[in-house]
């Protein structure tokens, strides 16, 4: 499995869905196994839930930025 490929999917699939990223906000580990639709151990699960925590993150610092650069103009 492609772990990267699958939080860069899991990523997509909560941005485009307010309810299901509330999911995850609340049942990080839930949600991520239901996405997969696999049954991994739960150590596996957290270090993906991780990495799309960090990538929601990154994502939304990206967002602000090109929020704050589009009030000036560039």
């Amino acid at each position: 499995m492609d772990i990267k490929a699958k939080i860069e999917e899991i990523v997509k699939k909560l941005q485009s869905d307010k309810t299901l990223l509330a999911s995850f906000q609340s049942e990080p580990i839930k949600t991520v196994e239901k996405l997969l639709d696999i049954d991994l151990p739960d150590e596996m699960i957290e270090k993906v839930v991780e990495g799309v925590k960090a990538k929601i993150k990154v994502d939304d610092v990206k967002g602000i930025l090109d929020g704050v650069k589009g009030l000036f103009g560039k």
